[in-house]
């Protein structure tokens, strides 16, 4: 389903970890992340690229001047990610253990989400379309072009 209030384009986020490998299990085991490929030797890799369906991410280890939100104190992103069936992969995450911040539920721009925490802070929205709206259906002004 398509919804003109929430495109899907490409995008690569490069997201901080203090433990690369420790990341990739985590991100694999509570939201289904596959591993694509790792990088660099240091114990452990300083990098990788992972995948969920056609989300691609970098993962970085924490470097002088990068931080995870739990090593900052603070939430400096959110990333949502297109699934197929979030109802299911919002019960697969519960049943991992996942820090949840937002149940299953439909947004007024017409998305079926939850929110979760991952092990280093990072807010992820995971989402799927349930209305194609327009984004004046809902009250949002679409800027003139």
């Amino acid at each position: 389903m398509r919804n003109r209030s929430v495109p899907t384009d490409t995008i690569l986020p490069h997201i901080v970890y203090r433990n690369v490998a420790d990341a990739i299990v985590w991100l694999a085991h509570a939201f289904g992340f596959v591993e694509h490929y790792r990088y660099g030797d240091q114990p452990g890799p300083v990098g990788a690229q992972v995948h969920l369906g056609a989300a691609w991410m970098m993962l970085e280890t924490a470097k002088a001047g990068s931080a995870s939100p739990a090593q900052s104190g603070l939430r400096t992103q959110s990333l949502t990610i297109f699934v197929d069936d979030v109802e299911t992969h919002f019960n697969n995450a519960k049943s991992a253990g996942v820090t949840l911040v937002e149940d299953l539920h439909e947004t007024v721009y017409g998305e079926l989400q939850y929110a979760a925490l991952d092990l280093e802070g990072h807010h992820w929205l995971f989402s799927q379309h349930a209305h194609d709206l327009s984004p004046d259906a809902w009250g949002a002004k679409i800027a003139a072009r």
